[in-house]
């Protein structure tokens, strides 16, 4: 047998931060968060401490104010007591010798008046993201054409972010990731098809970046560069398109470097993947992972095999897992081990409640379970 360790399962130093491995937990919504102040409850608690041994985990997207809002019983991190549950959840994982980062999250115009008291949600511009449906108390609902932000309310958007960093910090956070993919608020000031503002936040690439630039400034001013991660999805939204995606975001990416942020984190799904891109359309990850300077992070429906094929030919440092980890807590343990991986119940993924939560059993509950039906046959 070969005593070379695969690279999944090695250390890796981010920032100042060691990893013990290098399978990270992937941001990924649950509407967990049930109670009136939509903070972290004690099942939230739980979730993350069953995922504490991946080499980091990235919560769920936090909505940065009530503005940033798109999706029933999803967590914000604005409120004292948002930041006093969020504080329980990372007490626990620390306890249980996990790293946690916290996404910071607005979804700009791809929610409804439900959550903002009858008002328009706002986005660069007065342009109706196609397609797009928001969850809200009365189920799914189109979302409509959102208000254009006036140029004098974006700085207040920037320090929404800033303030939310400063609460993440208060809450214990090992760091943030900027939430920058899936055609949320900054991706649509970032691509030409949702941002057709004239103004020096829209037209030429370097305008269109400015606010992107400017969001991650606030969060560094805050938490310092080596505490903060972005992500990108370059093709990741069927909502949004840009004209010369590859462009963009390698403009993006490259002004990215002046900060020495603690990574970039890339969403680009594999062939097929339900979100990947047309056959034929060459991807854009690699070209970033060559501009950037820094930890570069891939997701984007990655097996233990493709992961490792991805690092050992130098496409990422880190990869991150999604789906895997909301039916397997002990993920690490299975890909180390080899064992068979929990089917994931797909009807429990945004509803409330513990099923499809917090009881998908471990390699150790499940063989716990076996034992004793054995004896009792």
């Amino acid at each position: 047998m070969s005593n070379i360790t695969p690279k999944l399962f090695s250390s890796f130093q981010l920032g100042p931060i060691e990893l013990p491995n290098r399978i990270v937990m992937a941001p990924m919504t649950r509407s967990r968060a049930t109670n009136p102040e939509t903070a972290a409850t004690d099942s939230v608690v739980k979730y993350y401490v069953q995922r504490a041994t991946a080499g980091l985990i990235i919560t769920e997207g936090t909505q940065v104010s009530p503005q940033g809002v798109g999706y029933i019983n999803t967590p914000g991190i604005y409120s004292e007591a948002q930041v006093a549950a969020w504080q329980k959840v990372t007490e626990a994982v620390h306890a249980a010798g996990g790293r946690i980062f916290a996404q910071l999250w607005h979804v700009g115009r791809v929610s409804h008046p439900f959550f903002h008291n009858g008002e328009l949600p706002v986005g660069p511009s007065a342009i109706k993201p196609e397609g797009a449906k928001a969850f809200t108390g009365a189920g799914f609902e189109e979302v409509p054409a959102p208000r254009a932000l006036e140029l004098s309310e974006i700085p207040g958007v920037v320090e929404q972010f800033r303030q939310a960093a400063r609460n993440a910090k208060t809450a214990g956070f090992d760091g943030v990731e900027i939430h920058g993919a899936n055609g949320y608020l900054l991706d649509q000031f970032l691509q030409d098809g949702s941002n057709q503002r004239t103004d020096a936040y829209g037209g030429s690439v370097e305008n269109r970046s400015r606010f992107v630039l400017e969001v991650v400034q606030a969060v560094v001013d805050e938490l310092g560069a080596d505490r903060v991660g972005i992500r990108l999805s370059p093709q990741g939204s069927a909502s949004i398109q840009d004209s010369d995606a590859l462009g963009t975001f390698s403009y993006v990416t490259e002004q990215l470097n002046r900060f020495g942020l603690a990574y970039l984190h890339v969403l680009e799904p594999l062939p097929g993947h339900p979100m990947a891109r047309p056959e034929g359309k060459p991807a854009i990850g690699p070209a970033l992972r060559k501009i950037f300077k820094g930890t570069f992070m891939l997701n984007g429906g990655y097996t233990q095999e493709t992961a490792e094929l991805a690092l050992e030919n130098n496409e990422a440092d880190l990869i991150s897992f999604g789906v895997p980890f909301i039916a397997n807590p002990d993920l690490v343990a299975r890909f180390e081990q080899g064992a068979a991986l929990n089917q994931p119940d797909f009807a429990t993924f945004y509803v409330p409640g513990d099923k499809g939560y917090i009881d998908y059993p471990s390699l150790q509950e499940a063989n716990q379970e076996k034992a004793a039906e054995y004896q009792g046959s």
